[in-house]
């Protein structure tokens, strides 16, 4: 069976990164979230690859590819990252890392990625490395409700993604929501304005409720609501939008 090691700081994600791991039929060999526990790790299970963060206690995942490298470990490394700066993506690639994955990523991403480094037929490294924020539109606004909690089975899921996607194309459209956003999703979906309006507000609600809020400063980068503060419906699509904007510039 291809073992699995996982090096992962936010305990939920290690936890849904296990579970899909292990319902795709891998061994998860240990779950850590400091790299020098990473590294011993490594030693005593030689997993076929090992899904790791950069930031992790006691040792990075630079140090941690180092040592397995300096090493002559065999493992393959999925590095995951908040950071789009070129000098760290090229370094984790020269370091061996067969992926880079932007995060917020989804283990269903990341367990796609893993078959591929699994299967036989794998293409060189470098032809196989990716950056996620590259990815299509809708699956990096999906990556970032997944990270703050909006479920998909809600109607204000679909709503909140098209209206971002309309304010990434048009960030005009977010001065007037209420007569050219609502009403033109409205229209795509069969429904009113008004409905769509509360749908959006209440899938921000549901993030909030499950208490997300750090995940959501960590997105954004800053500290930008606490305690119980929530955002407006536009003010939601506008950061979100901003922020999608903003990488594709990078």
């Amino acid at each position: 069976m291809k073992r699995i090691l996982i090096m992962e700081g936010n305990a939920a994600f290690a936890g849904e990164l296990s579970d899909c791991f292990s319902a795709h039929g891998y061994e998860v060999c240990g779950v850590t979230d400091d790299g020098a526990e990473g590294l011993k790790l490594l030693e005593q299970f030689s997993p076929n690859v090992a899904v790791m963060s950069l930031s992790l206690k006691n040792a990075d995942g630079f140090t941690v590819m180092e040592t397995a490298r300096r090493e002559g470990r065999k493992t393959d490394f999925i590095v995951m990252g908040n950071f789009a700066d070129d000098k760290i993506i090229n370094r984790a690639i020269a370091l061996g890392a067969r992926y880079y994955l932007m995060k917020p990523v989804s283990a269903e991403i990341v367990g796609e990625r893993v078959a591929e480094v699994m299967s036989p037929d794998v293409a060189p490294v470098r032809e196989k490395f990716e950056r996620r924020r590259a990815g299509s539109l809708d699956e990096r606004i999906s990556n970032i409700f997944i990270s703050i909690g909006i479920p998909p089975h809600i109607k204000g899921y679909t709503y909140l993604r098209e209206g971002i996607k309309m304010a990434v194309n048009d960030p005009q459209v977010i001065n007037n929501v209420t007569k050219g956003l609502y009403p033109v999703i409205g229209e795509k979906y069969a429904s009113s304005a008004s409905k769509v309006e509360r749908a959006i507000r209440h899938a921000i609600e549901v993030a909030w409720n499950r208490g997300r809020i750090d995940a959501v400063n960590a997105i954004f980068g800053a500290r930008v609501y606490i305690g119980s503060e929530k955002p407006t419906n536009s003010e939601f699509i506008a950061l979100v939008a901003d922020k999608l904007i903003l990488e594709s510039m990078v």
